[in-house]
């Protein structure tokens, strides 16, 4: 591999999280489930999917190999586990389940699943385990962790700014968009699925 600088690497580590993260691509679903939701709890919503997926990912920058080891779990299984559960949300989007789930008060979809696995999904995960093997000097772990928490600043800012599109178009525009992500979404986790599947039947 040649070698580069820190601030390349930095850079690097950056623009590959951001495009696997894709903040302007989970705009739309995030807006879909926040459509019921208050300024505040939006706001609060939209930082704590950043949050939550920057604690996933440094968690498994730390410890990833570890826990898919002792647990004997492939990335394969993961994708293919994500996958499924992202089609489940979909599902609940095309068919307007997810407007009665989440008046509970115990609904967090912070958590589940803007901050994972639609933010930190096995994509993010295994580049993010590809660059902490890379980062083989003390300038190249501080770029590392620069970079992750960057990334995370601008989906947080995002998705908080993107909340003010509800006051504009209002409850028929969330409904289409909700039929709209919840498309977006089935594509995304059948192409999860497959890519596991593929990956699967090629080991």
């Amino acid at each position: 591999m040649t070698d580069i600088g820190t601030l390349t690497f930095g850079i690097q580590i950056f623009v590959t999280l951001f495009v696997i993260l894709d903040p302007p691509g989970a705009t739309p679903i995030f807006l879909s489930l926040v459509g019921n939701r208050s300024p505040r709890e939006r706001r609060y919503l939209a930082w704590q999917a950043a949050g939550v997926s920057l604690f996933v990912i440094a968690s498994f920058a730390l410890f990833g190999r570890f826990i898919l080891d002792y647990m004997h779990v492939s990335m394969e299984a993961l994708q293919a586990a994500g996958g499924l559960l992202l089609l489940y949300v979909s599902l609940q989007l095309l068919t307007g389940a997810t407007g009665k789930e989440d008046t509970k008060p115990n609904t967090n979809i912070g958590m589940v699943p803007l901050g994972t696995p639609l933010l930190a999904g096995p994509g993010a995960i295994v580049a993010t385990m590809i660059f902490v093997q890379q980062a083989d000097t003390t300038g190249r772990v501080l770029a590392l962790i620069g970079a992750i928490v960057l990334v995370h600043l601008i989906i947080g800012g995002v998705l908080s700014a993107s909340t003010k599109i509800l006051s504009i178009i209002k409850e028929s525009g969330v409904s289409l968009l909700a039929s709209i992500a919840g498309l977006l979404l089935a594509a995304i986790a059948v192409q999860m699925l497959a890519n596991a599947i593929k990956a699967l039947a090629a080991s």
